[in-house]
């Protein structure tokens, strides 16, 4: 069987999507957009509509089934997706548009998720400023392309195989989201439902620090110093992210107001609306750490208040229904601010009862954490399980009658 290398550009038309969106409405076409394309899939959160008579489809006429999208520009470049029955009629967004002409468009799907041509497209996007990449930095893309019935072939065994790999996904997902049920059930069974323990406004048992706002357009002159700080994707509910930690320049003097404190709870201002006010409890991992204005440093008076039940308790019940009912909602995030966070109401029993009840949560949440990473392991697996028999099978070193490997490439 002949393999032959070719570019996108022989085997497929590419051209551009709408570019600016027209005027948006609540009802009519669905405007796909860089959000909406993901790993080869296409989600429906955050769709916009505009009504029929304002599109131009003289320059972006309507999707059809078979047709690609990929994502020309920011953190989704390249990421692309096939249109199916169930998208038929959509209009494009701001993506590059890829029509088969002699190829089978599932196959040339699967092609622009393989590891081969996503490294191309990493290139290509990469001699940028920022993530970008255009028409013709995609048609020179190279691919290997077999006979059409070996491509439909190939085609078939990737929609059943990615299929029976999605469903496992989905069934680790479910189960992570049963571990989350059971982390908040074994908090509140312990400190989250109202009692006869008497509430305080948490702005007087803590203080809230505000953190520095980055400021691209700041002036540093004179004396100043360069030090790590905390963003919004550091803080995670339970933990502190510290794989990617961003570097700042600031006057000396304001160092003071937004250094982080061994014991202080980290709260986000922003982003999904369940996890407003969620906090984690900093340990100096850095010795020396600020935090951006978006990540709250709450100080917990320790003479009153253990840290760490402060953070177990903005993972209870009675804190989410308070953060999630006081955010302010956008159409797709929402905040909080530092006067909601000293409004909420805390329980405050003694400081010997609450270090007995966080001895007895944490022990419980050690078993469901252990349950919880052997899950995330697994996901990691099959995302890469995926991903490897899309890149096996375009590449012909797999062999698609029998799901084996092959030695050497077609």
């Amino acid at each position: 069987m002949t393999w032959i290398q070719t570019r996108l550009k022989h085997v497929a038309r590419i051209g551009y999507g709408l570019g600016q969106p027209p005027q948006i409405s609540d009802a009519g076409i669905p405007i796909l957009r860089a959000t909406n394309i993901m790993r080869g899939k296409l989600v429906s959160p955050g769709l916009i509509y505009a009504a029929m008579s304002d599109l131009p489809l003289d320059r972006a006429p309507l999707l059809k089934r078979g047709e690609i999208l990929v994502v020309r520009s920011g953190a989704y470049t390249g990421d692309s997706a096939i249109i199916t029955d169930e998208w038929e009629g959509s209009a494009p967004g701001y993506d590059l548009r890829v029509t088969p002409t002699v190829a089978d468009p599932r196959y040339l799907a699967y092609c622009l998720l393989g590891a081969s041509v996503l490294d191309q497209i990493d290139l290509a996007k990469a001699r940028a400023a920022q993530p970008h990449l255009n028409a013709e930095d995609l048609g020179d893309v190279r691919i290997l392309l077999p006979p059409l019935d070996e491509q439909r072939r190939i085609a078939d065994f990737l929609d059943a195989e990615t299929a029976r790999i999605e469903r496992l996904l989905s069934q680790r997902l479910r189960q992570r989201e049963l571990l989350d049920e059971l982390t908040l059930s074994l908090i509140d069974e312990y400190i989250g439902r109202p009692g006869f323990v008497p509430t305080v406004r948490l702005g007087y048992l803590a203080f809230v620090q505000t953190g520095v706002t980055v400021d691209s357009g700041r002036q540093n002159d004179g004396d100043v110093v360069t030090l790590p700080y905390l963003r919004v994707a550091n803080v995670q509910v339970g933990y502190v992210d510290l794989s990617e930690v961003a570097e700042i320049t600031v006057p000396r003097k304001t160092v003071a107001t937004s250094r982080l404190q061994i014991g202080d709870v980290l709260m986000t201002e922003g982003g999904d609306l369940d996890k407003l006010g969620r906090g984690t409890v900093w340990r100096g991992e850095i010795s020396e750490c600020l935090h951006q204005n978006h990540v709250f440093a709450v100080r917990p008076d320790l003479r009153v208040i253990e840290p760490e039940y402060l953070a177990l308790l903005t993972r209870a019940s009675r804190a989410r229904r308070y953060f999630e009912s006081t955010g302010n909602k956008t159409t797709n995030l929402a905040s909080t601010s530092s006067s909601k966070i000293r409004d909420f109401r805390v329980p405050l029993p003694d400081l010997p009862t609450q270090r007995e009840l966080v001895k007895r949560i944490d022990g419980r949440l050690k078993a469901v954490g252990e349950l919880n990473a052997r899950l995330f392991n697994q996901i990691a697996a099959l995302a890469e399980r995926r991903q490897a028999v899309i890149t096996a099978a375009v590449t012909g070193r797999l062999e698609v009658a029998t799901g084996r490997e092959l030695d050497g490439a077609a």
